[in-house]
């Protein structure tokens, strides 16, 4: 009898454990697989911010003055790949004091002459598989000026993989002409085609920029033939005065005002867009910049 309760009773304990085993096991794939679950919805911050070239008869507002805003602007909204643009060879130096932010690109004249159109990006969330710059010209694969462009314009792009969700995707950033309505036209054309050329259609695409152009323009409605404007597409009501280009001041001319947004975050379908805003921070004198920077919350698909 003795022997048949000790029986019972080890078979119940081991019963026991193994339920607890079990049970324990079963919390650890619940809490792994929800882990793995958040990682893959984990959004991204991409955004686009025209930074003013260092420019000493810009006076108060000259890059020295403003370099630390510009900074900690980016580190606060906790940007993940921002696209810059006129961004000067001694900018790119101060750019790259970020903590935990690295960058691709290079100067719009070769190598590190002239503005670039760089791509900062944080380490720990995002590794560059590869990336390059081509001109917007004629001749893309060597330093050129372009069509009726009075300047050398450039797009540089990077292959990155989200850390993260393991996801790829490609960010393309560039600065059309301020000058020649060709160039822009040609430049939009040979954007998308590049894009088309170096993505194809399996990859999520961003393309920021300031393209010199508003709504309803010639190059803005060529790359809306291939991408989708991020405000449009946003799921949240966009947040936005309604124009990207400020000149400085916190009270923006009308003139300004009537010109509307000229810098765009475009996506492909492969992008979810959680939110979009064009962010207007200022000190309550002047902005750290004379564009607005554009900040969009996204997913991967």
């Amino acid at each position: 009898a003795r022997s048949t309760l000790r029986n019972a009773a080890f078979t119940t304990f081991r019963s026991s454990g193994m339920n607890r085993l079990i049970l324990y096991l079963s919390a650890l794939i619940l809490l792994f697989g929800a882990d793995s679950l958040v990682a893959r919805n984990r959004p991204l911050n991409i955004g686009s911010y025209n930074i003013r070239c260092n420019n000493p008869g810009d006076g108060e507002n000259a890059w020295p003055n403003r370099k630390e805003r510009v900074k900690a602007l980016i580190l606060f909204h906790e940007y993940d790949v921002v696209g810059v643009q006129e961004a000067r060879p001694e900018q790119m130096e101060d750019l790259q004091q970020m903590p935990g932010f690295a960058s691709v690109g290079v100067g719009r004249d070769g190598e590190a002459g002239g503005e670039f159109s760089a791509i900062f990006y944080r380490v720990d969330r995002i590794q560059v598989l590869d990336s390059g710059t081509f001109w917007l010209s004629e001749t893309p694969e060597k330093v050129s000026k372009g069509w009726d462009a009075a300047l050398n314009r450039i797009c540089t792009w990077a292959k990155m993989k989200d850390r993260a969700t393991r996801r790829v995707f490609y960010f393309f950033n560039t600065h059309f002409d301020h000058i020649g309505p060709v160039a822009r036209h040609k430049s939009a054309e040979l954007l998308v085609a590049r894009i088309r050329e170096t993505v194809g259609e399996k990859y999520p695409v961003f393309c920021s920029g300031d393209f010199n152009s508003g709504a309803g323009s010639d190059p803005v409605e060529v790359m809306l033939s291939a991408f989708s404007d991020a405000e449009a597409v946003s799921q949240t009501p966009p947040y936005t005065p309604g124009w990207s280009y400020t000149d400085f001041g916190v009270k923006v001319p009308e003139r300004l005002m009537k010109k509307g947004k000229i810098d765009f975050l475009f996506v492909n379908d492969r992008v979810t867009v959680l939110k979009f805003g064009i962010l207007t921070d200022s000190d309550g004198r002047n902005h750290p910049s004379d564009h607005f920077p554009v900040f969009v919350e996204a997913l991967l698909k």
